[in-house]
This record gives C-alpha cells, sequence and structure tokens, in this order.
C-alpha cells in the first residue's frame, strides 16, 4: 500500500514504514497513492494534486498522535472492514 504524507510527520512516516507501508512524500509523487495523511494546518495543501489522488481517503492528522494516525491509515486500508 502506498500512502503519500506530509513531509512535517516524520513519527507517522516511520511508523508506516515500520509496518510495511511505502511511504512517498506529499505533492512529490507522480504514482497513484492508496490513502493521504495532512496535517490539516493548509486546506490548499493538495492543490492541482487532488485529482491524481480521486479515491484515496485523505486522513486528516490534526490533533492526533502519530499512532492514532497510523490506526487510522491501517484501518482504512485494511481489507476488512472496521465497524
Amino acid at each position: 500500500m502506498r500512502v503519500a504524507v506530509e513531509p512535517s510527520l516524520s513519527e507517522v512516516v516511520r511508523l508506516l514504514r515500520s509496518n510495511g507501508y511505502d511511504v512517498v512524500e506529499l505533492g512529490n509523487w507522480q504514482q497513484m497513492v492508496d490513502a493521504v495523511v495532512i496535517t490539516g494546518q493548509d486546506v490548499n495543501v493538495l492543490g492541482d494534486q487532488s485529482k491524481s489522488i480521486s479515491g484515496a481517503p485523505v486522513i486528516s492528522a490534526s490533533g492526533l498522535t502519530a499512532q492514532e494516525v497510523f490506526h487510522k491509515v491501517h484501518e482504512r486500508l485494511s481489507p476488512t472492514r472496521h465497524h
């Protein structure tokens, strides 16, 4: 699974990578991604990139710990739905 993450979220990047996710820097990728993690600080952070990530869930890390963000990403991308 490929996840685009804002560069400032280094702890989230570390957690995702250590759990087998392919992490790319937000705004600096050419390929499709399965999810996007943003800080929520800049609502325009996706800009023109939004067209290339249509269909990928966007997860806001605002107010969450790295572990909580990782859990949200894992939950969204897990083949089994958690309700």
